[in-house]
């Protein structure tokens, strides 16, 4: 039986989502815990995508396939049960043998935190501790660039050369929700490694008044992620919402 799995998690503790040896990851607590209510036998949890390390999900989902018979308000209570506290299962369903919890993907939502106000050490895993002014207005014209269908190899640390960077994003804000922090939202049909990240980064720096607006174009169209721009940290990002076709 398959079931679609949705839980948040905090990832300041693990060396990211995804399963490596040695390390200590959010893939690894769950399959840990869908294993032992599975009667012991090694199940795999298959998620929308992966998360760096750092980075936080409001929600995140995936799906496993579990051959005991289990409802699904057992299944998650028993998950919760057999997980740390600094992961949560929020809510689990049963769906077809055919879903799958990646390729049914119709658009993601992730949301970035930035601090401009005092350090705030209390928040420095969850919120980038940026603490100097940032001109949220010119940021606003500037990633209104960022919407649409576009190749977004630009944003993208690693060597893309060969993989298809085009992504569509519909919506792309950036607000000031109190007097100290900006919050950044994108959502989109996917996203490549590290890209809201380094969108963040350039928009920092028009934020700083070192870029135009303008500028967030012209080096989306440059495709070249080598030109410059800086990375933002993982602190401040969250994973808040995922749609599916199912």
């Amino acid at each position: 039986m398959r079931f679609l799995i949705t839980l948040s998690y905090d990832g300041t503790n693990y060396k990211g989502y995804q399963s490596q040896p040695g390390m200590y990851t959010i893939q690894e607590q769950i399959e840990n815990a869908l294993t032992k209510i599975n009667n012991g036998k090694r199940t795999t949890f298959t998620s929308s995508g992966r998360t760096d390390k750092g980075v936080h999900a409001k929600m995140q989902c995936g799906h496993a396939d579990l051959e005991v018979k289990i409802t699904e308000y057992k299944l998650k209570r028993a998950m919760n049960s057999n997980l740390p506290e600094d992961i949560h299962v929020i809510k689990t369903e049963i769906v077809p043998d055919n879903f799958h919890a990646r390729y049914n993907v119709v658009e993601k939502t992730y949301e970035y935190y930035i601090n401009i106000g005092e350090y705030n050490p209390l928040e420095r895993n969850y919120v980038f501790q940026y603490n100097y002014h940032l001109n949220v207005e010119k940021m606003k014209d500037g990633i209104k660039y960022l919407l649409g269908e576009h190749d977004f190899r630009s944003f993208v640390t690693e060597n893309k050369e060969k993989e298809n960077c085009i992504r569509t994003i519909s919506t792309a804000t950036v607000e000031k929700i109190n007097k100290d922090i900006i919050k950044f939202t994108f959502t989109g049909n996917g996203f490549l490694r590290y890209q809201i990240r380094n969108m963040v980064g350039i928009l920092i720096r028009v934020g700083e008044e070192k870029e135009s607006p303008e500028y967030v174009e012209k080096f989306l169209n440059k495709k070249d992620r080598s030109t410059g721009g800086k990375t933002a940290p993982a602190e401040g990002l969250y994973l808040t919402n995922i749609k599916y076709i199912k």
